[in-house]
């Protein structure tokens, strides 16, 4: 077995064993909620802050890195919204919905162990600087069009969107630890011996705790109805966006790991955040859920297929 498909296998092995733990019993769902809390309230951003504190980003060409990933982000998000109300005939809220599912990446549960397995250190560099502007991006994206299609014909004002946006992003847990690491960084001061002792001893633990806490969360979504537009939106999901990426990065030439990043990155399944949008417009709750935990499913083959593309194209 090659390294590559044993790592695949390694990290929704640690998914799979959550679920088998709330699928069982053994663990109750309250459980994994504070499973999950602890990951992504403390360990996560301990992870992220140590990264920013320490990484080098030197040569990543982040702007193109950006434009490749949410370009394919952007038409994967069209697909979703047309497939959904075009095809299947649902309204523009719930458009939005398969839209998201579609787009929004499981970069933090799911991805940061994925890269960390994967392209080790200096991927998970890479793949910082994307959840740095990922997390702002699609929450901006969604809290826009939530105002948009989710009010009807009342008229909102637009300081109330900006308001709303950054209450948001500065009391999210990831992005707190991404500037204080920034903060940090630019003192040019290490830190106390002490203080590394604790951050690597929660941040070490971030990504199998974290895997474990979103295979108790799948258990606790489950599978009802709506099951043919979650299989194309988790096609779109795991094969369109990753597919335009891919051709976005050969053509602007990025740097192999770069190239390689962005693509696996949009290769992965969705996150609970378009079943928490959905929770948000009251319409697709299970649009969004169906298709998350399709998609994370399906995901054991697909990701290993696209770490095998972007491994003989790129090196």
């Amino acid at each position: 077995m090659s390294p590559l498909i044993e790592t695949v296998l390694f990290v929704f092995g640690l998914v799979a064993l959550g679920y088998l733990a709330g699928l069982t019993g053994y663990l109750k769902a309250e459980a994994g909620e504070a499973i999950a809390e602890f990951a992504v309230g403390v360990a996560m951003p301990l992870l992220l802050f140590r990264t920013m504190v320490n990484a080098d980003f030197h040569g990543t060409a982040p702007w193109l890195f950006w434009g490749a990933y949410f370009t394919a982000a952007a038409v994967t998000w069209a697909a979703g919204h047309l497939v959904i109300t075009r095809v299947f005939g649902r309204d523009a809220r719930a458009g939005v919905v398969g839209g998201v599912s579609s787009a929004f990446s499981n970069l933090v549960l799911l991805g940061i162990p994925f890269f960390l397995g994967t392209f080790g250190p200096s991927g998970f560099e890479v793949l910082s600087l994307l959840i740095s502007v990922h997390l702002p991006t699609m929450i901006m994206a969604s809290i826009i069009l939530f105002e948009i299609f989710g009010r009807g014909d009342e008229h909102v004002h637009p300081l109330r969107i900006i308001r709303r946006f950054f209450r948001k992003l500065l009391s999210n847990p990831l992005i707190i630890g991404i500037l204080a690491g920034w903060v940090w960084r630019i003192t040019g001061l290490p830190l106390p011996a002490l203080a590394v002792r604790l951050v690597d001893a929660l941040a070490n633990i971030a990504g199998p705790v974290a895997l474990f806490a979103m295979g108790l969360g799948l258990c606790r979504f489950g599978i009802s109805g709506n099951v043919r537009p979650a299989l194309a939106l988790s096609a779109l999901k795991l094969m369109l966006m990753p597919a335009v990426a891919l051709g976005l990065v050969w053509l602007l030439g990025l740097p192999p790991l770069s190239a390689k990043v962005a693509v696996v990155a949009a290769a992965l399944p969705s996150g609970v955040n378009s079943y928490l949008i959905a929770t948000q417009f009251n319409t697709g709750q299970a649009l969004a859920s169906n298709q998350m935990t399709i998609a994370t499913a399906c995901a054991v083959v697909t990701t290993a297929f696209w770490l095998t593309v972007v491994v003989h194209v790129f090196g």
